[in-house]
């Protein structure tokens, strides 16, 4: 799987079992204080579910979500430009790459900054990003996220079967702790900093619907490194069937890191 490849995404069906994350989301813009005419950043927008609520609370403001994905940004305008116009704007980059200075009032990001390798860089573009006084608000999976699963995955990539293409893969995540995260924040130039973990398990319906959702968010670059559909449904299956047995069943260990801080005044 080469970099564009890897990040693209199955937009259709991420926008459908994304549950968890919009459920998540809507914890992070509880935490906002707006006054309703604030221009936001949407870092990591996805499929623009969170960016519409966001959207409802700015009812005079502007927000512009970013992706890697163009399949993410193709259903978040087809979604959001027809009832936002003119308040919403798409754009493809890296979060490492900010086309950005000085641009905004505010930053939101959730479910996003794990699949950013570098959190000192990315933490420097988005200060960059921000005006004076400016706020970051974001969630992202933390210290210990999905430990049981990962676990599960690493003995998966040593069996013969997965080796070739799955043994001496590296995670395509960083799941840091809050005084790790702080730090970086502080290096980046961030002020008011708070940060702090919290579990969030999720539970599946069933198997059918744990598959799915590790199909579609978790394990789908590890998917992608397997050589036919056979495979990756024999990897799946494998991940389903030691879910099975967990208490409760077909439940993925979440732990989400909570992010707080501002540019100086």
């Amino acid at each position: 799987m080469g970099p564009s490849s890897s990040r693209e995404w199955n937009a259709a069906d991420y926008h459908r079992v994304s549950q968890p994350q919009l459920s998540w989301g809507k914890k992070v813009l509880a935490r906002l204080r707006l006054r309703g005419d604030e221009t936001v950043l949407d870092a990591g927008c996805g499929s623009g579910r969170l960016t519409a609520e966001l959207l409802e609370a700015l009812p005079k403001g502007h927000v512009v979500g970013v992706d890697l994905s163009s399949n993410m940004l193709n259903i978040a305008r087809e979604h959001l430009q027809p009832r936002f116009e003119g308040r919403v704007e798409f754009i493809a980059c890296d979060l490492l790459h900010l086309p950005f200075e000085n641009s905004f009032d505010g930053i939101v990001s959730t479910a996003a900054f794990h699949w950013v390798l570098d959190h000192d860089d990315l933490f420097q573009n988005l200060r960059r990003a921000l005006r004076a006084g400016g706020w970051l608000e974001a969630q992202c999976g933390g210290a210990g996220n999905l430990a049981r699963l990962r676990e599960r995955m690493k003995l998966l990539a040593a069996l013969p079967k997965y080796a070739p293409f799955l043994g001496g893969y590296p995670e395509p995540w960083l799941f840091q702790d809050a005084e790790n995260a702080a730090t970086a924040l502080r290096r980046a130039g961030f002020v008011e900093i708070e940060t702090g973990l919290e579990p969030a398990l999720t539970v599946f319906e069933g198997r059918e619907a744990y598959v799915e959702f590790l199909k579609t968010v978790v394990v789908r670059t590890y998917l992608g490194r397997l050589p036919d559909p056979e495979l990756q449904a024999q990897y799946l299956s494998d991940l389903a069937d030691q879910a099975a047995h967990d208490d409760p069943p077909f439940a993925l260990d979440y732990w989400r890191l909570n992010l707080s801080a501002k540019t100086p005044a």
